[in-house]
């Protein structure tokens, strides 16, 4: 997942100081938000992008591009150009980037803004390089990088600044980023390739192995957010799930339960909770006392997933919380992030 700061303040001809829209935009794999300063989050869409083929023109972005994945004919193709944290199509990012601003702002902006991008902690160089390079093409003057952990911390509400141990696990769509913050900066990090898009990938293996039924990626998603779970409950939920019968190739409908879904999810969530046991293990032991004290918090959609909180902590040992609004952490981190920056200017 990437977020990206819009800060611009800028002196007039005669020298009089002119401030422009402060923009935060968390852009992630699965969906983007954007920040404005005294707005809050204003814009919150998918990371979909359909363009036509033969064409090579963009047909829809967002909600709209979302709405068609799966559904489309064969000229016209829904795409997601962030795969994994990481950007799978530089062309249709640097135009989903572009779309994306012009729809905050509601106008055109007269000056190029200077633009810091948040990438996850585990990103290569050349990944860091494509990202800089898709932000100056959507119209940056300026562009800085940064770390996604410090952002999901702040948008948490954890004062990051104090000498003092903090664990943040973010779960996004691609990958899944767990830090060890303490005075402002990160101490020990990992960033896995696991997260909300496995956890629908992992259903739709489920239901092909286990009922012979094809379902999309939208069907999963669905279950997953209705009765998608990490942690044995005391009430088991149902729904009736359509797809397509790989036996004789017609439609069938099928009744899951959240304890199937629990067993379809239990690689993928293992996965996530080996890679907070290894950043503990790393951990300075004064910094692992205070996170024993304090706990762990989980940001991002993929926290959402019922139990998930429960898991953790019964693997760890360690009181685990979700932030009061995970999905926007990053976003509203992003437009704090930008206020403390003009304070220090």
């Amino acid at each position: 997942m990437f977020f990206i700061t819009f800060y611009s303040i800028e002196k007039s001809e005669r020298g009089s100081t002119m401030i422009s829209t402060d923009i935060g935009i968390d852009l992630g794999t699965a969906s983007i938000l954007v920040y404005i300063k005294g707005k809050g989050v204003v814009l919150k869409e998918p990371s979909v992008v359909a363009f036509d083929r033969d064409t090579n023109k963009i047909k829809a972005i967002g909600e709209e591009a979302r709405l068609m994945l799966g559904r489309t004919p064969g000229n016209i193709v829904a795409v997601r150009p962030l795969r994994q944290g990481v950007i799978s199509d530089y062309t249709v990012t640097e135009k989903m980037l572009k779309y994306f601003i012009q729809k905050a702002l509601g106008k055109k902006i007269l000056k190029k803004p200077r633009i810091s991008v948040c990438v996850p902690s585990g990103v290569t160089e050349v990944e860091k390089k494509a990202v800089e390079d898709a932000t100056y093409q959507a119209g940056a003057r300026e562009v800085a990088i940064i770390e996604e952990p410090i952002a999901a911390a702040i948008g948490a509400g954890i004062d990051i600044s104090r000498p003092c141990g903090n664990m943040i696990v973010d779960i996004g769509g691609g990958t899944t980023d767990i830090a060890v913050i303490s005075l402002g900066g990160t101490v020990v990090s990992t960033s896995i390739k696991i997260a909300g898009d496995d956890f629908d990938e992992a259903i739709i293996r489920y239901m092909r192995k286990k009922h012979n039924l094809l379902i999309g990626e939208r069907t999963a998603e669905d279950i997953k957010i209705k009765i998608g779970s990490a942690y044995p409950s005391a009430e088991a939920v149902s729904m009736d799930i359509r797809g397509r019968n790989l036996v004789t190739g017609l439609p069938k409908t099928v009744t899951v339960t959240s304890t199937e879904t629990e067993e379809a999810l239990k690689e993928a969530t293992a996965q996530i909770v080996e890679a907070i046991h290894s950043v503990l293990e790393k951990t300075p032991p004064e910094l692992a006392a205070d996170i024993a004290d304090r706990g762990i918090v989980l940001t991002g959609g993929g926290s959402l997933l019922q139990g998930l909180e429960e898991l953790i902590e019964e693997k760890t040992g360690i009181n685990t919380m979700t932030a009061e609004d995970p999905m926007t952490a990053v976003a509203i981190g992003t437009g704090k992030f930008i206020e403390f920056l003009a304070g220090e200017r």
